[in-house]
């Protein structure tokens, strides 16, 4: 018998499990996270917006000073992991323009998730890679 034999079905299902990426973490649950992560850092965070709890985007805006913020968006990897995208400019960007950001992304996604930390010493660390 081939590959399949008996059970043909295991096969199919064994290769389709095989072929599928990691399972996602909920949104909801990865943001209750950082807020511990955070919390343990003595890095101010505070959710924003909150958005789907089960798969929402995430849109971190790290404050750096009062009129300065760095915005990132989680994405996919060329890989399929989970990864951090700079949104908004090409670094850190300032107060209004963040804000417009903000406020535009908002407008195109009722599941995004806004969350904004204090770190003006760049402590905070992705749990994915930088994506240009």
């Amino acid at each position: 018998m081939g590959e399949g034999g008996a059970f043909p079905h295991f096969f199919l299902v064994r290769r389709m499990l095989a072929s599928m990426s990691e399972a996602r973490l909920r949104t909801e649950l990865w943001v209750q996270a950082q807020i511990r992560i955070c919390d343990l850092a003595v890095l101010p965070i505070v959710v924003r917006r909150r958005g789907d709890p089960d798969a929402g985007a995430v849109l971190l805006r790290l404050w750096r000073d009062r009129d300065l913020s760095l915005l990132l968006k989680r994405t996919t990897t060329a890989g399929g992991g989970l990864g951090w995208m700079v949104v908004g400019g090409k670094a850190e960007v300032d107060a209004p323009v963040a804000d417009a950001y903000v406020a535009r992304e908002i407008s195109r996604d009722d599941d995004l998730w806004v969350v904004e930390i204090e770190d003006p010493r760049g402590q905070y660390q992705t749990d994915g890679p930088m994506v240009t």
